[in-house]
């Protein structure tokens, strides 16, 4: 196989894009670095779609690397044909392999195998070939052997149909085409275990969909519910149409001595060896299919969360809601240092709301904070309250914001925080974490595996090595995105960074804290294990802010420095002139940049890419995102009527709606059929994490704490 034609037709790009791309990847470049740095070799390839190449690419390979332990393993076993070599040769996916080697693949005992160890294979041929003029139970008897423990004449036919039910369900071709009946045809059906039983799967317990038309979400429903024992799940098949198939590809002759037995060995091979099988890979396939569109959406989620803008230069009060324990409260200013921790009792049971206040009013005074980042868990609604209420008390402007502590828990007990925090506990790094991940959110969110953050569905039933992959992949492009600061950055962070690793950080962050800061981008080239290649992948995303150079701050990698301070001098300014802001709308200077790029020997895609980062030093992708709605007073479920119009903030997406803020402790639903007048398959082509989004009040449950919303006619 032709792996980059393969490729480059599944990516629709040119052959010369993907050649590149994977020689890149096999020098040992990373995804983030060859999208941003080597679009002239890629023509411009994304990260998205180097991902998708990377993923095809390790794919592919290893199908080759099966397709040759096969042919080596049947050219072993002296059955090689160049038919057979040519249809391995010529296949697209691991599934077509494994049909072709199946006749060949090293067997257990079975029921066939123990009838040929019996020399019945003879009769077994002299039925399939359907041209005995005698009856099948004549020829059998010349099979008895009491040596062989063949007995009798049903023993004989007994033991050569079991051969031909192997040899039936072992046919490449059968199985291919009964697998495409069965995906077409073919009904997944789950029923309930006990009718009776209360569970979250009643939609579930008499279901019935085409396996073409099984969503994701269905899929793994279903399974999870089979896996709690609820429901019974199976594929239902179009049995009698597979059985004529087979019959009209296997009994090519009518004769009255084989007929019925072949009729029996075929619904025999079909029920009790090919079905089986054919289940669990159709199965298995929408299986795989609903966690790839899971993960998918998980990652897009991921990402949207990640990339949120962040509240910069205020001090914020972190404050982690509880009950019986306190609410937590930590203090961190404008750079994130954590300045006062207390814990005060405003809720049940203790009910200290006036002395709450006051020390509330205490520290807003001596530290001027200006925002309170409130978690959404337990006690986040009885915490609003009082917050709101204290508002109204203050002479000086506040504003809240609730925002998502899924993963605080998790942080705030791991030992990073620990190592980060070593006097605080567990409550205390958690409120640190609630006013940091307010601040910016990419540098606090980093510090937690991306499956606690909880932006997705089913995710504890999905691989969690593909799963973690996918979203440790989301993490680094997003970190590359924004780059880090040099001289600030946590090594949690720095550790996301193209070329390093967590070593590399941690040796970047003593480096600094014994020397100083960096003045240098080339001053990394000193850090102890960090040579050139790692030094070639991470230079451009780091920046030095008042630095000896100022391309230092800039996105534009070292290897281009001599065409941008030519770039700058062809366009009659100065380099002292790009952090002022002076260099701003230089790109309407260039007429012609084809021409422009000959002349300073350079690509014109890389040339482009310098001009829009000199206009915009060290531009922040996050600014484009939607900023966080800030509050001054509640808003209670009971207060929320039908036709209300509010602003709110999407929460999660997920197959079949989004989930959105609007102010009170419940997210409402926009359920797929409500965000959009036109038809869509899927809420993402709509809306995103952290969206501010106008919905309308369709209705509301208070009994089950259930907010349905409409995004449609407002």
């Amino acid at each position: 196989m032709d792996i980059a034609q393969k490729i480059t037709e599944e990516l629709n790009c040119r052959k010369g894009q993907t050649e590149a791309a994977i020689r890149l990847i096999d020098e040992g470049n990373t995804i983030p670095f060859i999208a941003r740095y080597r679009k002239e070799a890629t023509g411009a390839l994304n990260d998205e779609q180097l991902r998708t190449l990377n993923e095809r690419l390790t794919y592919l390979r290893n199908l080759e690397e099966k397709k040759a332990q096969v042919l080596a393993s049947i050219e072993e076993q002296g059955k090689l044909t160049e038919a057979l070599k040519q249809q391995i040769d010529a296949a697209e996916t691991m599934v077509v392999v494994d049909d072709l080697y199946l006749p060949y693949r090293p067997k257990r005992k079975t029921r066939a195998t123990i009838a040929k160890d019996k020399g019945l294979e003879g009769l077994a041929n002299i039925i399939f070939l359907q041209m005995t003029d005698t009856p099948v139970s004549t020829e059998a008897k010349t099979y008895l052997s009491e040596e062989k423990e063949v007995t009798s004449v049903e023993d004989a036919i007994a033991g050569a149909m079991d051969i031909l039910a192997e040899n039936i369900a072992n046919e490449a071709d059968y199985r291919m085409k009964i697998r495409e009946l069965t995906r077409k045809k073919g009904n997944l059906l789950s029923r309930a275990k006990n009718p009776d039983a209360e569970s979250v799967y009643e939609m579930y317990y008499d279901f019935q969909m085409p396996v073409t038309k099984m969503a994701g979400y269905r899929t793994l429903a279903v399974n999870r519910g089979e896996k709690e024992k609820f429901l019974t799940v199976k594929i239902d098949a179009p049995v009698d149409e597979i059985l004529r198939y087979l019959e009209h590809a296997i009994i090519i002759r009518e004769n009255p001595h084989t007929t019925d037995i072949l009729k029996t060995v075929i619904s025999d091979s079909y029920e009790r060896l090919i079905a089986p099988a054919i289940e669990r890979e159709i199965r298995n396939s929408l299986t795989e299919a609903a966690e790839n569109g899971a993960i998918k959406v998980f990652g897009k989620n991921l990402e949207q969360l990640l990339m949120q803008p962040p509240v910069p230069g205020q001090v914020v009060l972190g404050w982690d809601p509880a009950f019986r324990t306190g609410c937590k409260l930590a203090v961190v200013d404008a750079t994130g240092k954590v300045l006062d921790t207390v814990v005060i009792y405003p809720t049940a049971p203790q009910n200290k709301v006036e002395e709450s206040k006051r020390i509330l009013k205490q520290l807003i005074k001596k530290y001027r904070i200006s925002l309170i980042s409130v978690g959404n868990g337990t006690a986040s609604k009885e915490s609003e309250l009082i917050i709101a209420d204290l508002i109204k008390e203050l002479d000086t402007p506040v504003q809240y914001v609730i925002v998502s502590e899924a993963g605080a828990s998790v942080y705030s007990a791991s030992k990073l925080a620990a190592e980060e925090f070593p006097n605080f506990d567990v409550g205390q790094r958690s409120a640190a974490s609630i006013a940091r991940r307010l601040q910016d959110p990419l540098a606090e969110l980093v510090k937690i595996d991306p499956k606690a953050i909880g932006v997705g569905q089913y995710q504890h039933d999905m691989n969690q090595k593909k799963l973690s992959e996918a979203l440790d992949a989301v993490v680094e492009d997003s970190v590359n995105k924004v780059g880090v600061d040099l001289n600030t950055a946590s090594a949690p962070l720095m550790e996301h960074i193209s070329g390093i690793n967590k070593t590399l950080a941690k040796n970047i962050v003593e480096y600094r804290e014994a020397n100083g800061p960096f003045k240098s981008r080339k001053d990394l080239l000193k850090v102890p294990k960090l040579g050139p290649k790692a030094y070639e992948q991470c230079a451009g995303f780091m920046r030095i802010t008042g630095g000896s150079n100022p391309l230092d701050a800039t996105s534009v990698h070292p290897e281009s420095y001599e065409i941008a301070k030519e770039l700058i001098h062809h366009l009659g300014y100065q380099i002292e002139n790009l952090m002022s802001g002076s260099l701003k709308g230089i790109s309407k200077a260039v007429s012609d940049i084809n021409s422009l790029a000959k002349e300073l020997n350079t690509g014109a895609i890389t040339l482009t890419d310098i001009l829009n980062e000199l206009e915009k030093p060290a531009r922040d992708p996050r600014d484009e995102m939607p900023k966080p709605i800030l509050r001054s007073d509640i808003l209670d479920m009971k207060d929320l009527t039908e036709g209300m119009i509010l602003k709110g903030t999407v929460r999660n997406v997920i197959d079949f709606g989004a989930f959105v803020d609007i102010g009170v402790h419940q997210d409402g639903l926009v359920h797929i059929s409500e965000l959009s007048d036109r038809f869509i398959r899927h809420p993402m082509e709509v809306v995103s994490v952290g969206d501010i989004v106008q919905v309308k009040v369709l209705s509301v449950d208070l009994k089950k704490k259930r907010i349905q919303l409409t995004m449609k006619n407002i």
